[in-house]
Parts: structure tokens; sequence; C-alpha cells
């Protein structure tokens, strides 16, 4: 007798939880809902329907790679971000709720053009442009698979006519100003790589988690050159790690920006520092 759609999904739950991941029963209604090509909310609907022997197989394929801290949005080749699907890949980070606190504090600012450092899958500088019509910008990254994924994003968003994708490192290839400038950069201390999730440290690319130094080196840079790129009252919005605020802050400070603030994430943690430029 063929299993039923609710029995996999079960049976998944307790493959899951057995192996200690958090969200068990979340994760197999995802992998089931992209089995079987449904919204999430479907499952409960469709529960007493067979699973033919390829989706019970496909299923449980997926159940075994979750169980072995393969991240979901490898397996189902994506995630949410702001209400928007992007394509994610092990070359690049996934995109993470905390990020949304970047895309809500540049938002509450006006801008006309974006340039987004380490763009990665591109979903901050794609999901500002789609949030502000009419606006224009430029994201860069020093690995070409992730520039690769960005324009795949980027074409499935319609904003092939607003947005440039580029291998860059940091500023280089870069010309013109810029009304704000973002980024999320490696910020992962060396000592900190160990403590990560496996889904992180052994499934995102290293390169996006950590400057093998003390976590700063990539501010350093970015706040460096900032002003001859941004325009007269213009921002630079990095995000952060929890820790982070004073000593970024500081770099800021010493740069010569005004106005800086810190903005915490859902969970109350400093996520966003912000700054305005002073120059000409």
């Amino acid at each position: 007798m063929s299993q039923t759609v609710q029995a996999a999904v079960r049976a998944g739950v307790a493959q899951l939880k057995d192996a200690g991941i958090d969200g068990a029963a979340r994760d197999a209604q995802v992998l089931m809902a992209h089995v079987l090509g449904v919204r999430t909310d479907r499952l409960i609907l469709i529960g007493p329907d067979p699973l033919t022997e390829k989706q019970a197989a496909t299923f449980d394929d997926m159940i075994q790679r979750r169980a072995s801290r393969e991240p979901v949005s490898h397996l189902v080749g994506g995630r949410m971000f702001y209400d928007r699907w992007f394509k994610v890949t092990p070359d690049v980070l996934d995109p993470r709720p905390e990020t949304e606190t970047l895309i809500a504090t540049a938002l509450a600012r006006p801008f006309q053009r974006v340039l987004d450092l380490g763009t990665g899958s591109g979903c901050i500088l794609l999901t500002l442009l789609a949030e502000r019509p009419g606006t224009t910008g430029i994201g860069t990254d020093i690995s070409v698979q992730a520039v690769s994924v960005a324009n795949e994003n980027r074409e499935r968003l319609g904003l092939t006519d607003r947005a440039t994708i580029g291998q860059a490192s940091w500023y280089t290839q870069v010309s013109g100003r810029f009304d704000l400038i973002v980024s999320n950069p490696p910020y992962i201390a060396i000592a900190e790589m160990a403590d990560l999730q496996p889904e992180v440290r052994d499934h995102e690319p290293r390169l996006a988690l950590t400057d093998e130094g003390d976590g700063l080196a990539c501010y350093r840079a970015i706040v460096a050159d900032a002003p001859d790129f941004l325009t007269p009252q213009g921002y630079l919005m990095v995000e952060i790690g929890p820790t982070q605020a004073a000593a970024v802050s500081q770099m800021l400070v010493g740069r010569g920006f005004a106005n800086i603030t810190v903005t915490q994430d859902i969970d109350g943690r400093d996520r966003v520092v912000s700054a305005q430029n002073t120059g000409k």
C-alpha cells in the first residue's frame, strides 16, 4: 500500500528530530511541499493522498540530506526573503531573516542609486530596487559563481534594466556616486568559525562568512573608500555581528561620518550600523 502524504511527513519529522534538527516539522513540511509542487498550507488538505514511489523516494532522500545538516534552501533551490523567492546555491549565503532589518532601515531613507558590496544572491540590492520603483543599482561580488546566481535572481524578478551585477572586489570596477551603499560582508572571526551551526560552517561559502581574521577587515575596507562613492549626505549601511557595533561605529567616526545609528533586529540584537556622509 502506498504511503500517504501525512504518514511520510510524520516519519520525516521523527527522523529529523532524532538527528537534532531544530524546526523539524517546518522543514519536513517545506520539503514535502517542494516534492509535490504545492504550498505548505495545502499539505493538510492532501494529507490522505498517496505518494507515488518516485515522490516517496525523493522525499526520503531530502529528509536524509537534511538530517545530515544540508540546508533546506540548498535542497529546494531557494528561499523566501522579504516576500520574494531567491535562488540559493552553495555558492552564496542563505538569505537570513535578520538581514531584512537592513532592508527596512534602508527603505526608511530616500535613494535613487544603490551600491551593494558583496551582493551574493543579490537579495539586498534586488529587494531594495523592487521595493522602490524607479531606482537603479549596482551589485558587486568577488565570486564569479555568486554573480551568476545574482544575475539569475535579477532576471527572475524582472530587474535587468535597473540592476547591474558584476565581479569585483569591493569598489574596484565601480564608478560614480550613490545615494546609498549597503553591504552584508563576511564578519565571522576565524576564532568563531568552529562554533557555527553545521548548516552554515559546512555548506555555505567560507569566503562569504569570514575574513580569516578578527571579523572586521571587510568593514575597514568598505568604510575607508565609502566617502569617495557616496553623494553628499548619502548613507552607508552595513549588517554587523551582534558584538561589532562599537568597533564599526568607531571606524565611521574616524572616517568623518555623521548621524551614526545602530538598529536592532527582531531578536533585539545589534544588526545594522548606518552613517551619513558629510563630504562634498
